[in-house]
């Protein structure tokens, strides 16, 4: 693997293709010679409405409206670009982790259009795509120590280069976006669970409930809401049937419990990282995933990052969930260290971005 100084001086021209879970993405980013990144286009479509009876993501009905979509939203992505498929340097499409139906979808779909214009391929790591996000949006350079949490990941990573990646901790049950969706439906707030529970919150009093802060103290930065999605059901089943005022106090005691169990796992990762990279290295928290919209968490993390002596970055709001423009932009990283796939790159529904890192399983949860 090529460092960062080893990169090749060239424009590219990038179309990104997203479809790992409910969001059908399509977006072109542009990289220029001097590493710097912008967004020419970035086109979402969400599956809100068709998934929301069942008040989560049904992994059929996800391919389907992918299926149904991509190919418009690639046209339109192209077209608010202004760039035909004969300007482009390279296609990226999401390869995993993921839904597997939702995967195939695009990345056939991103294969087609490669061999069809005779363009080079990437198969992206969807988290890795987030890892890099600050990239594309601030021009932040690694090495930084990243928070992602998202409906299926909770991981602290410090990112050294693209592709190199080291795990310092994850969650060993429920990821925090699936903690937050199971929290709104558990209190009948909908589907999706984390602005639900974010809006409800905010007319809430956190202190009315003492919920548990999971793994709060624990020397490795790991992550545990099982207990405290369990203790969110059973103070709910206490006081039921539930007013509007006992949903928002239990949504505000909840949100409170993750921060402050985030906050604290957030700092221990800032220690061993300052220990891996040594202490003259520049200090950076990046948060990235669907969670890291939740303002308050935002607002915590920011202030942590200020008494640690550590520069505090997010990516806008939009770009923070699942999109396509992190795709194009991963791909672009990649290519410009001369990385690209053929088009026998398969399909990983479950691909860690650290293969290297040890089980979490077993770390237990703090009584």
């Amino acid at each position: 693997m090529a460092d960062n100084h080893e990169r090749r001086a060239e424009r590219a021209v990038v179309l990104g293709l997203e479809t790992s879970c409910d969001e059908t993405a399509a977006a072109v980013v542009v990289r220029e010679p001097d590493g710097r990144g912008r967004i020419l286009s970035n086109v979402v479509r969400t599956q809100w409405e068709q998934h929301r009876p069942y008040g989560g993501v049904v992994p059929e009905i996800a391919a389907r409206a992918h299926v149904e979509c991509l190919d418009i939203l690639t046209a339109e992505a192209m077209q608010e670009a202004g760039v035909g498929f004969g300007d482009l340097d390279a296609v990226a499409a999401t390869a995993g982790p993921g839904l597997i139906g939702g995967l195939i979808v695009g990345l056939i779909t991103g294969k087609a259009i490669a061999l069809a214009h005779r363009l080079p391929f990437i198969a992206v790591h969807h988290l890795e795509a987030h890892a890099l996000t600050v990239g594309l949006t601030e021009g932040l350079c690694p090495p930084y120590l990243l928070l992602l949490v998202s409906g299926g990941h909770t991981q602290l990573i410090i990112v050294r280069g693209v592709g190199r990646y080291e795990r310092l901790g994850t969650t060993i049950d429920d990821a925090l976006g699936e903690a937050f969706d199971k929290t709104a439906k558990l209190l009948g707030l909908g589907f999706p669970g984390g602005p639900a529970v974010e809006q409800a919150a905010r007319g809430g009093k956190a202190e009315r409930f003492n919920l548990p802060r999971p793994m709060i103290g624990r020397e490795e930065p790991h992550f545990s809401f099982a207990g405290l999605k369990t203790a969110v059901r059973r103070t709910a089943e206490r006081i039921a049937p539930l007013s509007e005022e006992d949903v928002a106090d239990i949504a505000a005691a909840f949100e409170e419990a993750v921060v402050a169990s985030v906050t604290d796992r957030c700092a221990r990762a800032m220690d061993i990282a300052v220990e891996r990279l040594g202490q003259d290295a520049p200090r950076h928290l990046v948060v990235a995933g669907g969670v890291a919209a939740n303002e308050h968490l935002r607002t915590a993390l920011r202030e942590l990052s200020g008494e640690r002596g550590y520069a505090f970055h997010a990516p806008p709001l939009d770009l923070c969930t699942d999109n396509a423009a992190m795709i194009a932009w991963a791909g672009a990283e990649r290519l410009a260290l001369g990385l690209s796939d053929g088009l026998d790159a398969p399909v990983r529904p479950r691909w860690p971005l650290d293969a290297n890192a040890p089980p979490a399983i077993g770390a237990g949860v703090k009584a």
